[in-house]
């Protein structure tokens, strides 16, 4: 007898649609150590190419530009846009420093090496200087400077008017006065003309807007503009720190001082100058 057992739809389906394929093993995303040693230091490698030659933090140690930078500011200094234009990035915009920029730079004739000052640039070549007073006049114009310490009668003895410092360059240098550099006590009567000083090609003259605080162009001279780091942009964190502390070079006071700001780093911290801008 013939068998007449029927297959139902399901079962046809069944045999005749393929297996579904095995999955495939899955890679494995693990990083190797190697893998993550080469990405640490290729952050590394662009970090420090960035605050190298882009970007760089200075601190604030003294008084001499008061009150446009605190002592224990923090600043982001810009190295591209005052530096020498070169052929390999050309696409980076360049500018020459003018009068009234904020720039930093290698001390001329240091007394020791890397030595870096904040000032800001009163005078470029050609332009002629001098001060009555404390009042700087440029090209025979007074300057209004609202934000220049000038001489007065405080009761504070830096802050009493000095013939040299305040009627610059009128007053010759005295041979007793120990800020101004034997090299521009010599090189200083060069570049009077008439009364005032006058600014060679290729460099600056520079003052700290604390006039009667700042060591500045009037006791070592011009800034050789190959001397110009760049500018700060802004303050990024600013601490309350003592006026001394710049002498406080021992690693025992330098420790202490790392100790005092992890302890007063909220009361202390000038929360108001965080992103303040330079001008």
């Amino acid at each position: 007898m013939p068998d007449t057992t029927t297959t139902s739809p399901e079962e046809k389906s069944a045999k005749t649609t393929p297996a579904p394929p095995e999955p495939e093993s899955q890679p494995d995303d693990k990083e190797t150590a190697l893998e993550s040693l080469s990405s640490i230091c290729t952050v590394l490698a662009v970090g420090l190419f960035v605050m190298t030659f882009v970007f760089q933090n200075f601190e604030i140690p003294s008084a001499s530009m008061e009150k446009t930078l605190l002592i224990g500011d923090h600043v982001l200094v810009d190295r591209v846009t005052l530096a020498p234009p070169t052929y390999w990035a050309p696409f980076v915009r360049y500018r020459d420093v003018r009068r009234g920029d904020i720039i930093v730079f290698l001390k001329p004739h240091p007394e020791s090496p890397d030595l870096y000052l904040v000032k800001r640039c009163i005078g470029i070549p050609g332009d002629r200087i001098h001060l009555e007073h404390g009042i700087v006049y440029l090209n025979g114009v007074a300057q209004n400077e609202p934000y220049a310490g000038m001489p007065r009668d405080d009761g504070n003895p830096n802050d009493a008017y000095s013939p040299y410092r305040d009627d610059f360059p009128s007053i010759p240098v005295d041979p007793n006065d120990s800020n101004v550099t034997p090299e521009w006590a010599l090189e200083l009567p060069n570049h009077i003309v008439n009364g005032d000083l006058v600014v060679p090609p290729g460099s600056v003259f520079a003052m700290g807007d604390n006039r009667t605080e700042s060591l500045d162009g009037r006791f070592w001279g011009f800034v050789p503009r190959e001397n110009i780091v760049g500018r700060p942009m802004f303050v990024y964190w600013s601490f309350e720190t003592p006026e001394d502390q710049i002498n406080k070079t021992s690693l025992g006071d330098r420790v202490a001082f790392m100790g005092h700001i992890l302890l007063h780093l909220f009361d202390e911290t000038r929360w108001s100058r965080t992103f303040h801008v330079v001008r």
